[in-house]
């Protein structure tokens, strides 16, 4: 795919630049850069307003069919406008969950009726989003999920029963679309559907889960005959295994590109940390900062590559490539960015005050293990990727 700007490309650049000039000031301005990996909980308010500032100048769900909102942008303008936006160092999106996941889901296997309900709330960010996948015995797993969803008597609704755990945001969404078993007599793979549950209601409890960076940015959420409408399931009953796997797929797709671009600033500063400790100096360091640059330059080519598949759609399984290649870089990038520190690395404030790199390190942790882990990205690439033998299962 040949992403080198076209005249219209140039102007779509030249107007995305000038926006994010024209409207990072003021409380947005001082928002910049805030909202990382743990750090979620920053200026959550300015964010939000920040996220419908764009939604009301058009700047949200660029990919989405203009029936639906968006602006039906290329795959080259979509990179684009991420590109531009990590740049320019604007604030972390609040709504990522709804606009690049269940937005996209929905527009693919949702009705029409659930498409008018939902997806105006998630344009114009008025309606927050999390995802009810993992459980404590179906995390990589995700087959083995035990939450339970049943139709009442009268046919009205769906009742829900179980535990979610790891759910990112939990405890600001509104919505939550639920990974549930509708037919506990299938196999595991087969009888569970995609559910879109309402939050704020009796029967769903939020408990923050504290993590390494002192910051809770997950949750376990318990329901006890929560309800949602029984229209609320997206695509067929029992079908959900097939529409979770395509939720996945969006997940991975144009945006990478733009954290890429956060990737090299944290490099470069990383860079610039080691010649003011002298660790520059040191051979091993600088073999390793070498390294890590060529990684990045190999995550880009390997991304761009990616997008050829863009055009049919979500990205295929060869999208746990990339997320497996740039979570081993960042958490090698904290590791490098420690061992750089050096013993000062060591070293908080009497308050547990983490600097940037320490919670870099900290919250990479996470990277190989979030959104599919390393060893179950390496079983999709083996077997529908390279089409090796499936693993054996029990």
């Amino acid at each position: 795919m040949d992403l080198t700007d076209t005249a219209e490309d140039e102007a779509f650049r030249a107007e995305v630049r000038a926006w994010l000039h024209d409207h990072l000031t003021g409380e947005f301005a001082e928002a910049k850069g805030l909202g990382g990996p743990g750090r979620e909980h920053e200026a959550f308010d300015v964010r939000l307003k920040w996220d419908r500032d764009l939604a009301l100048h058009g700047w949200t769900c660029l990919d989405w069919p203009k029936e639906y909102g968006g602006r039906a942008a290329s795959v080259a303008q979509q990179v684009i406008f991420h590109e531009e936006y990590a740049r320019a160092d604007a604030p972390i999106r609040v709504s990522h969950i709804g606009e690049q996941l269940l937005g996209p889901t929905l527009i693919a296997f949702g009705t029409e009726e659930q498409k008018q309900r939902f997806l105006p709330g998630i344009r114009d960010v008025t309606e927050l989003w999390c995802q009810g996948y993992s459980e404590p015995d179906a995390g990589s797993d995700l087959a083995n999920v035990k939450t339970t969803a049943v139709l009442g008597e009268d046919g009205a609704e769906w009742i829900l029963n179980g535990q979610k755990v790891w759910t990112s945001l939990a405890h600001l969404a509104d919505w939550c679309f639920v990974v549930a078993r509708t037919d506990p007599e299938a196999p595991k793979h087969r009888g569970l559907s995609y559910l879109l549950v309402p939050m704020k209601q009796p029967g769903v409890e939020v408990r923050p889960i504290l993590q390494l960076t002192r910051t809770s940015e997950f949750n376990e959420v318990y329901f006890t005959d929560a309800r949602t409408a029984a229209a609320n399931v997206v695509g067929a009953v029992d079908d959900g295994w097939r529409i979770a796997m395509a939720t996945l797929g969006f997940e991975r797709g144009v945006s990478t590109l733009g954290q890429q671009i956060g990737f090299r600033r944290e490099l470069d500063a990383v860079i610039a940390l080691a010649r003011r400790t002298g660790a520059l100096d040191e051979p091993l360091i600088l073999d390793r900062l070498t390294r890590a640059g060529i990684g990045l330059d190999v995550l880009r080519l390997n991304a761009l590559r990616s997008m050829t598949g863009l055009a049919d759609g979500a990205p295929g399984p060869a999208a746990s490539i990339a997320k497996l290649a740039w979570a081993r870089w960042h958490r090698d990038l904290g590791e490098l960015a420690m061992d750089v520190l050096g013993p000062a690395g060591t070293v908080t404030g009497p308050d547990y005050d983490l600097d940037e790199w320490q919670r870099l390190w900290l919250f990479s942790r996470a990277d190989t293990i979030y959104g599919g882990s390393d060893e179950i990205q390496r079983n999709v690439i083996a077997e529908r990727v390279l089409g090796l033998p499936k693993e054996p299962r029990a």
